[in-house]
Formats: structure tokens, C-alpha cells, sequence
């Protein structure tokens, strides 16, 4: 599967590796009670809520390690 700022956070949360870059970048983001709320929304939706507090150098830097899977 190819990933990118229009994938779902379902998407990418079901495929263990690219959940695994979730985790390198945002810490304990896969236990978090709120996690699916947000699996219909695509990263690059829930990277620009300031209530996720994805930093826009974070963001890239996923995208990027996805681009790499």
C-alpha cells in the first residue's frame, strides 16, 4: 500500500508497520482513547487540527517513513 497524507489514520493504524512509524513519531498514539474517533480522517485532516498537536516538521517526517514502507 502506498501512503500519504490522504490515507486514512484507519489505514494506517491496521498495518503494523506503518502504526509503527505512528508511534515512532507520536508516542503511545495507538493507545489513546481518542485514536478512533479520527480513523475516517485522512493525516494530512488531523495533522492541521491544533488539538492533535502534530507539529508541521512531525507531519513530513511521517509522511516521510511512510513513503519508505
Amino acid at each position: 500500500m502506498e501512503f500519504s497524507g490522504e490515507t486514512t489514520l484507519k489505514e494506517v493504524m491496521e498495518n503494523e508497520k506503518s502504526k509503527a512509524v505512528m508511534e515512532k513519531h507520536i508516542p503511545g498514539c495507538s493507545n489513546s482513547p481518542m485514536l478512533k474517533m479520527g480513523y475516517s480522517m485522512s493525516l494530512e485532516l488531523i495533522a492541521s487540527l491544533p488539538q492533535a498537536g502534530i507539529s508541521a516538521e512531525t507531519y513530513k517526517a511521517i509522511l516521510n517513513d511512510l513513503s519508505k514502507l
